[in-house]
């Protein structure tokens, strides 16, 4: 099948790299040249396992293209995904300038029937503004082309997407017609070989189930961090009480470990645009409004433990800092904890030692930049040089196990903050360590 996909940022080139791979010859849209040139070069602008491999085997077998003009990919497509941005406008809302933006572009360049698929996140609604503009377009141009509109919401992880959309545990379709219904049926028939969890929905409906679902995820970690703030307080262990409430199979273990709080560019984003919409609609979503309020006062507790430990003032303290990225396994530092805990020791006088795997670029020339006080090193252990202690808040693979003598060597005093909980099971005040956790007194 021929396809186009309209956006190479995460979720459009994810995609875009997974349909080439199943035949499909896929060309993927974007206006900035800078981007694309890159693209033909192999230089892939986001980090993401085994993405790379992916687009540079499917460049060089002829199924994955890149252009600018839009009018060009479109030209032998049966579908078309808009995967854009709808960043978070300054009341909450998600801004759907740029979908609309292309919605416009394939009212004025398609020459045949399409299926339009909104992928990118959108608010209940947008299916229906999407075929209004591109139906204005058809309309002055004199044209009466059929058309049909999806809703396909992406339920991608980072760092585990290529994973996700290969052998998805669900594809969702929203749709109107059943010529659309069955061209995506089409399309994903190869994922969906082992198990056919292909749900189809009205358009609403499946703009809904992705907010939903984000929601809910974003709802159990700050249930969990809630849970673990009581438990510092009452004497009782968090970890303790995750397997105690983890083992109900109605609970499950996925989305209940204490930490320093949910980042990224859907948890954070999407559950304000949920209250948003419950806003617009005249309902007061009080628990969606909790889980925003609790995840955003748990980015400061790592900060709050160093401030008792310390003291108000933190000038001449310096700190080691593991993980500035919001999750492991990718680059992205949209929201993550490490922005907050940096700039609010930084605010206090202290340095930071930082190394990450794969954020400190970004760290460096987008989020953290500017910020005085934090230098950047190539080794996690070089970072721990005549430090006063260590703080963990991205649980990447390679700081599971690190040599806690060597750690305990390097660091001017044997202390760690622990924003993930990671080295709980290894019993460190043995091995002659301060160790600070969330969910669990000192």
């Amino acid at each position: 099948m021929n396809i186009a996909v309209v956006g190479s940022g995460y979720v459009g080139l994810v995609s875009g790299a997974c349909f080439s791979e199943m035949g499909n010859k896929v060309t993927c849209v974007d206006i900035d040249q800078h981007k694309i040139d890159k693209l033909h070069e192999g230089i892939i602008p986001i980090y993401e396992p085994g993405l790379e491999n992916m687009v540079l085997k499917n460049i060089a077998n002829k199924n994955l293209f890149f252009t600018t003009k839009l009018e060009e990919a479109i030209q032998d497509a049966e579908v078309v995904f808009i995967a854009v941005g709808t960043p978070m406008g300054d009341d909450g809302s998600a801004d759907l300038q740029y979908v609309l933006s292309v919605a416009k572009e394939i009212g004025n360049k398609m020459t045949k029937r399409l299926v339009v698929v909104d992928k990118s996140t959108v608010p209940v609604g947008t299916a229906d503004k999407v075929k209004t503009t591109i139906q204005q377009e058809l309309d002055a141009r004199g044209e009466d082309i059929t058309f049909d509109v999806v809703s396909n919401p992406e339920f991608l992880k980072e760092g585990a997407a290529i994973d996700d959309f290969m052998k998805p545990d669900r594809v969702v379709i929203g749709a109107e017609s059943a010529y659309a219904f069955d061209k995506m049926k089409e399309l994903y028939s190869p994922f969906l070989r082992a198990h056919d969890r292909l749900i189809t929905m009205d358009i609403r409906s499946a703009e809904m189930t992705k907010y939903a679902a984000n929601a809910m995820l974003a709802t159990k970690i700050s249930f969990m961090n809630e849970i673990a703030n009581i438990c510092e307080k009452v004497g009782a262990d968090a970890n303790q009480v995750r397997i105690g409430i983890g083992s109900d199979a109605r609970i499950g273990y996925s989305f209940i470990y204490p930490g320093a709080g949910y980042g990224g560019s859907c948890f954070p984003k999407d559950v304000k645009a949920l209250n948003k919409i419950a806003e617009e609609n005249g309902y007061n979503a009080q628990l969606i409004q909790s889980v925003e309020e609790v995840n955003n006062r748990q980015k400061f507790v790592i900060a709050e433990k160093i401030v008792k430990r310390f003291g108000e003032n933190l000038s001449g303290k310096v700190f080691a800092l593991w993980g500035l990225a919001f999750k492991p396994g990718t680059d992205d530092m949209r929201e993550a904890p490490a922005i907050y805990v940096v700039k609010e020791l930084v605010r206090r006088g202290a340095t930071i030692k930082a190394y990450d795997p794969k954020a400190m670029e970004e760290a460096q020339h987008f989020y953290l930049k500017g910020v005085e006080g934090i230098s950047y090193y190539e080794s996690k252990y070089e970072v721990l040089k005549e430090a006063d202690a260590l703080i963990l808040l991205t649980e990447w693979k390679e700081f599971r196990s690190p040599d806690f003598s060597e750690i305990q060597q390097q660091l001017s005093t044997p202390i760690i903050f622990d924003g993930r909980n990671q080295y709980n099971v290894f019993n460190l005040q043995d091995k002659g360590f301060e160790y600070h956790q969330i969910g669990k007194q000192n």
